[in-house]
This record gives structure tokens, C-alpha cells and sequence, in this order.
């Protein structure tokens, strides 16, 4: 059974969604205010395995992933470059979108926005407000804390008589009002600013608000999971409990999954230092999205991640050799027949890979399974003890690994497809051979060269010829 570490209860726990069928997962999206960079890209990765690995399980898995589109960085932003909220918002979002794509990041259920929800978010507040968990001053809607006594629960804060740190501001936070304590649930309009008419004049939410609202609109009001960065756990988690269960009475979330920081050569990830990278940078610097997927699975989840250029560069010559198998894998000139070895390798390695997964999502002991097969049968191939219809079997279980993992997508589908091409190609080999039994090894460089200008790569092996493309 899968077992998930639970924020909430400090524990790992066995999971199943609530129904026993579909799972509710909600996801914190981006604020987008400016392009992704590695240590947000590293939290949708983690959330991605998460709701492939659910799915994996048999259930119905409904992601709903916010995009935050009004705050104050965004309407900052805005300003500063001359453009409307939404002009400047849109270009942003696309930059997520086509991120994600880059690095095979499954598209969530939705992707509600919060300019689209104000009217929920009003209805909402003003929930709060006739339950008593809430009051105005001057266009300004406040939640008190004080008439949630389970405030606190998830992040360990002490509001009342004890320590006073959980209301200490955090750094660059711009979300809380200046008072410590209470938070905003509705911030009044300031000048020149996008704002939209309420009951207590225009103005528009504040940022906690917001993901209560787009969570429980689609998923209802009690979550399977809520997944996020440690660093969301105060204040923003905590406020969207006490304002989600102070509106309905209903627990919000049965399990809290965070991720970890990222950090950069050992640092906190700065402009100034210098290792501040976003996708682009580093697709720019030439490395491919796979050895960028691979790196940000190297850690589990809950352990800090030291992201480098040269664990990058290892995870390009990991992906390198993946792809190399791969290609050359449905290729190998075999014996007719299976192997039982091969088939009960297979079978050890299906059981050990789902059980490193229902270990909390132990993708870096899903990653050593998955590679140790593969040496496995590069041993069988060099032993000569691989037969014909073992390659498919060795295929099968890498496409079961990776609807989780997401790492060998795009070459697994070339594995499997056999196209007129393909023909021509061996026909061309199989010319070469012969040239090369004939001793007229310049027509069989000449073949070489005439396929490597195509992208076919040929590999002479112990067992003949074997090619793949580039």
C-alpha cells in the first residue's frame, strides 16, 4: 500500500483517497509574475510523480493546479513594464505552460485562475465575516485568528500564550498586513492598482484566500491531498486551513505533502551569486530537458536538493546511455525465443520498484531498480544468453516505470514504432556487411556516412550490426 509523510500528523501514513476511487490532489501553482526557475520546477516535478504514481495505483487522479494572476508582485510587475494585469499575467503564464511541456510534466485536471474566482472569493469572505471569523477596517477584510483556536495545527505556531515567532514577518513576504497576527482575506484598492467592486468597496483578495476558494470550487470541501513547498507551510497553508474550516466546518486536507528546497552549488539559489537558473538557462547552455528531469529526481522529496552543473552534466551521460539501450534494445540481432531469467528479472523488478514508490515516493530507489535491470541485461546481451523476444518484455516494464517516472517517454515511443524506414535501413546494413565481407570497406564507410547524415547511428557488436537514430 502506498504510504505518504503527512505534514499534518508529523508521520508517514498509509494512503487512499477518501472514496476509495478518485484522488483529490491540489497543487499550488505559480505566481506568475516572472519565468519559473529551477527550485518551482523541482515542486511540479514532485507533484507530477506524485499524480502519476496515484494514477499508477488504479485511482482517478484530479489535479487542480492554481495560477495565481493577481497579488502584489504581479500587479508590481505589471506597472513597471506599462501593461494591463492580464496582458502582463498571460505572457508569464505561457512561459509556465510551455515549461512544463519541456519537462514532460503531465497537465493537471485544471488550471483555475484567480482573476476568473473573485466573485467565489467574495462569497467566501463574506462567509467568514457572518460566522464571526472576520471584520473589516477601512475596505480591508481581516480573518481573526483568535476565533480559530486550532490555528497553528499544521505548522506548530503558537498563537496564545506561548511563543510569539509565528507571527514574526517573513523576508520578502508582502502578503500579510503590517499588524502582526491577522491576515488579509480582501486588500482595499490602492491608486492606480486592478481592482474589482465588493461589499466593502473595490479593492481585490488577498493571496490565501485565493487557493481556498479555487481548491475547494472544483474538489470539494475536504482534499485527499494538498501538495506545495516547505516553504508554504506558514503562513500560507496554515491561513487556508483556518479559513477554509472556519467557512465550512469540514476538515480541508487529509493529507499535507511538501517538497523540499532546492539549492544551487551547495547555496541558496540568488541572481547575485550568480546561480539563479531558469529551464531556458540551461536549455541554452545546451543541456537536454531529460538530464534536467533526471537531476531534480535525484533527491527524494523531503531531502534538500544540491542541484549542479555537475550532477547535470552526470545526468546527461545517465540519459545518454538510457536512450543508447533503448534504441539498440529492439535491434539486437537475438535467438528465437524467451528467457526465463530475463522473465523473472522483470518480475523482481516490477515488485521492487513499486515497492520503493509506496515508500513515500522513493524515486531515487525507483531510478537504481529501473538501472539495474538495465545492467542486468547488458549482461545477458554480452553473455549472448538474450533471446528474441526478451527485448519486448525488458520495453514493457521500462514504459510501466516510466508513466511514473516520465524520463524515456519520447524513446520508448520510437522503441516501439516500426516504420517503412526502418526496412530501408537494414537493407543498408545489411549492404555494408556484405561490402565489409567483401573487402570493400570504402563503399561500407561510404554507407556509414550516408547514414549518420540521416541521424543513424550504427554500432558494430560481437553479434552483428545494430543501429539507432541520434
Amino acid at each position: 500500500m502506498l504510504s505518504l509523510y503527512n505534514t499534518a500528523t508529523r508521520q508517514q501514513q498509509p494512503f487512499e483517497p477518501a472514496d476509495g476511487k478518485i484522488a483529490r490532489v491540489y497543487s499550488c501553482g505559480p505566481t506568475v509574475y516572472d519565468v519559473a526557475h529551477i527550485g518551482n520546477l523541482r515542486t511540479f516535478v514532485f507533484s507530477d510523480i506524485l499524480c502519476r504514481y496515484l494514477a499508477f495505483k488504479g485511482w482517478e487522479v484530479r489535479q487542480v493546479m492554481n495560477i495565481t494572476d493577481v497579488d502584489d508582485k504581479t500587479i508590481a510587475g505589471a506597472i513597471s513594464e506599462g501593461l494591463s494585469l492580464s496582458e502582463y499575467t498571460e505572457k508569464y503564464t505561457q512561459y509556465f505552460f510551455e515549461d512544463i511541456e519541456t519537462l514532460n510534466i503531465k497537465p493537471a485536471w485544471k488550471y483555475p485562475r484567480a482573476t476568473e474566482h473573485i466573485e467565489q472569493m467574495q462569497a467566501l469572505v463574506q462567509t467568514l465575516l457572518d460566522k464571526g471569523h472576520a471584520y473589516e477596517v477601512d475596505g480591508n477584510v481581516y480573518f481573526d485568528i483568535s476565533s480559530f483556536p486550532a490555528y497553528g495545527k499544521l505548522s506548530g505556531v503558537q498563537t496564545a500564550g506561548g511563543s510569539s515567532c509565528g507571527f514574526s514577518r517573513l523576508e520578502g513576504d508582502e502578503y500579510e498586513r503590517e499588524e502582526a497576527g491577522d491576515f488579509a482575506l480582501w486588500k482595499a484598492a490602492k491608486p492606480d492598482e486592478p481592482s474589482w467592486d465588493s461589499p466593502w468597496g473595490p479593492g481585490r483578495p488577498g493571496w490565501h484566500i485565493e487557493c481556498s476558494v479555487m481548491s475547494m470550487e472544483y474538489l470539494g470541501p475536504t482534499l485527499d491531498i494538498h501538495t506545495g513547498g516547505v516553504d508554504l507551510i506558514f503562513p500560507h497553508h496554515e491561513n487556508e486551513i483556518a479559513q477554509s474550516e472556519a467557512a465550512t466546518g469540514e476538515p480541508f486536507v487529509r493529507f499535507w505533502v511538501h517538497g523540499e528546497h532546492l539549492v544551487v552549488e551547495g547555496e541558496k539559489m540568488s541572481k547575485s551569486l550568480g546561480n539563479f537558473y531558469t529551464l531556458r538557462d540551461l536549455l541554452d547552455r545546451g543541456y537536454s530537458p531529460q538530464a534536467i528531469r533526471h537531476q531534480l529526481l535525484t533527491a527524494h522529496y523531503r531531502q534538500q536538493l544540491n542541484f549542479t552543473l555537475d550532477g547535470l552534466e552526470q545526468s546527461e551521460r545517465t540519459m545518454q546511455r538510457l536512450n543508447t539501450f533503448i534504441a539498440r534494445l529492439p535491434r539486437l540481432p537475438l535467438l528465437e525465443g524467451s528467457s526465463e531469467e530475463v522473465a523473472d528479472r522483470i518480475e523482481e523488478a516490477q515488485a521492487k520498484f513499486e515497492q520503493m514508490m509506496d515508500d513515500d515516493l522513493n524515486v531515487p530507489g525507483a531510478l537504481g531498480v529501473v538501472f539495474e535491470l538495465i545492467k542486468d541485461t547488458n549482461t545477458l546481451i554480452d553473455a549472448g544468453e538474450l533471446r528474441d523476444q526478451d527485448p519486448m518484455m525488458v520495453l514493457d516494464f521500462l514504459t510501466q516505470a516510466d508513466s511514473v517516472l516520465g524520463l524515456m517517454t519520447n524513446q520508448l515511443e520510437e522503441a516501439a514504432r516500426e516504420p517503412a524506414l526502418d526496412k530501408e535501413i537494414e537493407a543498408l546494413i545489411a549492404e555494408r556487411e556484405q561490402a565489409r565481407k567483401d573487402g570493400d570497406f570504402a563503399h561500407a564507410d561510404e554507407i556509414r556516412d550516408q547514414l549518420a547524415a540521416q541521424g543513424i547511428i550504427l554500432e558494430d557488436t560481437t553479434t552483428g550490426t545494430i543501429w539507432r537514430r541520434q
